[in-house]
């Protein structure tokens, strides 16, 4: 029992003195800003296309709208990665923004109803 404790004590002093990481601190990321996104269904009984502005800050995906969600980020290559949600439909999105303002990729539903497209991105501020 008491080789326990002592154990215990042991891990418990190991834990506490274990170097902790410094906190990363969120940069800017070059493709900070607003962005318009056309979002078009190639396959699937979904809206044939529809507009909306995404806002990226430090590299994080948002939209002020109320009537679906956006979340996801933009790495500092460009790379995206994000999911559309309303109640329980939602839909996975990929894709690349570039340098110069402008982006696309695609997008697929999860669920039973399913949709697919593309989506063109344009930077506006």
């Amino acid at each position: 029992m008491r080789s326990m404790s002592m154990a215990a004590a042991a891990l418990a002093v190991a834990i506490t003195t274990v170097p902790v990481e410094a906190k990363k601190v969120a940069v800017p990321s070059r493709y900070d800003g607003n962005w318009s996104i056309e979002v078009i269904t190639e396959d699937g009984p979904c809206d044939r296309a529809y507009r909306y502005g995404v806002k990226i800050a430090r590299g994080q995906a948002s939209y002020a709208g109320d009537d679906f969600d956006v979340s996801g980020q933009v790495s500092g290559n460009g790379s995206v990665r994000a999911m559309i949600s309303r109640g329980s439909d939602s839909a996975n999105v990929v894709g690349r923004l570039g340098r110069e303002g402008v982006g696309n990729g695609s997008w697929t539903t999860n669920g039973p109803i399913r949709c697919s497209g593309r989506w063109n991105a344009e930077r506006r501020g």
